[in-house]
């Protein structure tokens, strides 16, 4: 499903940070968060242990806690949702659209209650959330936060990349992402400069320059050798985007004539990162079978919404119907594409592709 990006630039990155024993809280650290934020339009980026610390620190920064309410969709990675029970409140779960499978604003919108504090908006597999979504959360006094752990690259139809449409933004660098680190990763974004300086000690015990606790944080600090493998990778990151759209483009060319399948679609106006390359198959068990026999990997993202999981088993919206997210979520299938691809890989997936939907 994905290869990970590994040369001799990211090896001597590594090398010489080791080779300068200054392993922690160094120039490293700094220079990606900058790097990065810069390249998301955003005002800050804090690096971290992960992307689910990052979402973990973003409801810190906001001061959400005990008594309140985020709006999180079912589709998605569970991180997206336990962050919210982490902190002590209440994750609310919301539908996804129809068409582009990002949280749907009409169920945003139903959802909202007097104790709604944030909504996390998720950029699933890279597709960009509706910038709808940035106005509403506006009028309402509502928190934006971006997770963005799929979406490196991504670009909004306002123009604006991930990571800088949200109050606080949250990446992961896990391996299998459009960007990564050598390992664990995550980065905390934000676009508002309030913010800056708390998102800087919250990873560092909540200290500031001199070494005192002001509020409650923990060590949750990225090592400077993955830091220093992030730096190099950003760099290569807009080549490797081509790279995955011309992917995505050759599949929707090859996939939109076949039937029991429907490719994903984009939304319009945006540049889709494409994490991931899913698409709703009307027989997905059966087409995820075919394509094993001719060794092609494949996923299903994600066959048991968030809110129907065991963790939220005493969640009062357990058992609670939600149209789109329950008829599409055990449907869609995802096969490789990834920026590592070969023309040859690529040929053989929709080779394999076309086989499977034609039997």
């Amino acid at each position: 499903m994905a290869r990970p990006s590994w040369d001799d630039e990211m090896r001597m990155a590594a090398i010489s940070t080791l080779d300068s024993l200054h392993w922690v809280k160094g120039p490293q650290g700094k220079a990606f968060g900058a790097e990065f934020a810069a390249y998301c339009q955003a005002v800050q980026g804090t690096p971290c242990q992960s992307g689910s610390v990052a979402l973990w620190g973003a409801l810190r920064l906001l001061d959400i806690g005990p008594g309140d309410e985020v709006l999180v969709p079912s589709l998605t990675y569970i991180a997206t949702a336990t962050c919210v029970s982490l902190v002590g409140a209440t994750p609310v779960f919301v539908d996804v659209e129809p068409d582009h499978w990002c949280v749907d604003l009409a169920s945003v919108e139903a959802a909202r209650t007097p104790n709604t504090r944030a909504v996390i908006g998720v950029h699933l597999f890279g597709q960009m959330c509706d910038d709808a979504l940035v106005a509403w959360c506006a009028d309402h006094g509502i928190a934006y936060i971006e997770d963005a752990a799929q979406a490196h690259g991504a670009v909004a139809a306002s123009g604006i990349p991930a990571g800088g449409v949200g109050d606080v933004a949250c990446f992961s660098f896990f391996p299998s992402k459009n960007l990564a680190v050598g390992g664990e990763g995550g980065m905390m974004m934000t676009r508002r400069s309030d913010l800056a300086a708390r998102m800087d000690a919250l990873v560092n015990h909540g200290r500031d320059a001199r070494l005192e606790s002001h509020e409650l944080g923990s060590n949750l600090r990225m090592s400077e050798v993955t830091a220093a493998i992030g730096r190099v990778q950003l760099k290569r990151l807009d080549d490797w985007l081509v790279r995955r759209r011309g992917i995505a483009a050759r599949y929707e060319q090859a996939f939109s004539p076949l039937s029991g399948i429907r490719p994903p679609l984009v939304r319009p106006n945006t540049e889709h990162a494409w994490h991931q390359y899913c698409v709703l198959a009307d027989d997905p068990e059966g087409l995820r079978q075919a394509l094993d026999a001719q060794g092609i990997d494949s996923r299903v993202y994600y066959a048991t919404p968030c809110h129907r999981q065991q963790v939220y088993a005493s969640h009062p919206q357990h058992h609670q119907t939600l149209p789109v997210t329950d008829a599409i979520a055990h449907r869609l299938v995802a096969i490789p594409l990834f920026h590592e691809m070969t023309d040859g890989e690529v040929q053989r997936v929709i080779e394999a592709m076309t086989v499977a939907l034609s039997s």
